[in-house]
């Protein structure tokens, strides 16, 4: 908005103030033709599919529960395994297809190096799917 100023401006010269009241009034137009147009845009077609009533088909591989306890003493889904035997068993799994997953439950005083040297025989036998499992609440 203008202010009237008396006697520092010449009559003849152009105002400098940019009159916004034109793009006032196109946006709020605008607005409305929006506002009156988005509830067509949301128009859909109603379709009447069939019912399908099959599951898939999920087959889980199994898994080596491999077990190491505080003394160094090895575990094979439950079974005493010394680590001689351990790259044999390593290899035959690794042949499986699917390839079955290893998890690794080691006591939490068992020295790393033991679990180093483990995951190392499987890796080298082709085992790529390793996890380890632990148990928070201990």
């Amino acid at each position: 908005m203008a202010s009237i100023d008396t006697g520092r401006r010449r009559h003849g010269a152009p105002m400098a103030d940019m009159n916004v009241v034109p793009l006032v009034d196109v946006m709020l137009v605008l607005l409305v033709i929006f506002i009156v147009t988005a509830p067509l845009l949301t128009h859909a077609v109603k379709i009447d599919l069939p019912k399908a009533s099959s599951s898939a088909n999920v087959t889980k591989p199994e898994h080596i529960e491999f077990g190491i306890r505080a003394d160094g003493s090895l575990f094979w889904s439950g079974e005493a395994v010394t680590l001689d035997q351990i790259p044999q068993r390593f290899a035959q799994e690794a042949q499986k297809q699917p390839q079955p997953e290893m998890h690794i439950r080691a006591d939490r005083h068992v020295h790393y190096e033991k679990v180093a040297q483990v995951m190392a025989l499987a890796a080298k036998a082709g085992l790529v799917r390793i996890g380890f499992v632990s148990d928070p609440e201990q």
